[in-house]
């Protein structure tokens, strides 16, 4: 096997292995990230501001199991038991 053969299986490796420490990862539209919130009366919403030629602000959060995660070009405002932790990035594999 070639090295750069070896380095792709090593990386497509890592990748599964990501993906089920991490769980099941639900993309939602923001609208439907926040009705989601909504059920929660309390818990940790992860955010951050990204993007390349347009900024946007990227959201986590865990419920029922799943950790769901929306974009959007708009900042977003969550009720009073939600607490928010601003990381410097988010990786969704």
């Amino acid at each position: 096997m070639a090295a750069g053969a070896g380095a792709g299986a090593a990386a497509a490796a890592a990748v599964a292995q990501a993906i089920k420490a991490s769980g099941a990862i639900v993309d939602l539209e923001p609208d439907e990230f926040q009705r989601i919130l909504g059920r929660m009366d309390s818990g940790i919403v992860v955010q951050t501001l990204g993007g390349f030629r347009k900024k946007t602000h990227e959201y986590l959060a865990s419920y029922g199991g799943f950790i769901f995660h929306t974009k959007s070009e708009k900042r977003m405002s969550f009720g009073s038991g939600v607490e928010t932790v601003w990381a410097k990035k988010i990786w969704v594999p």
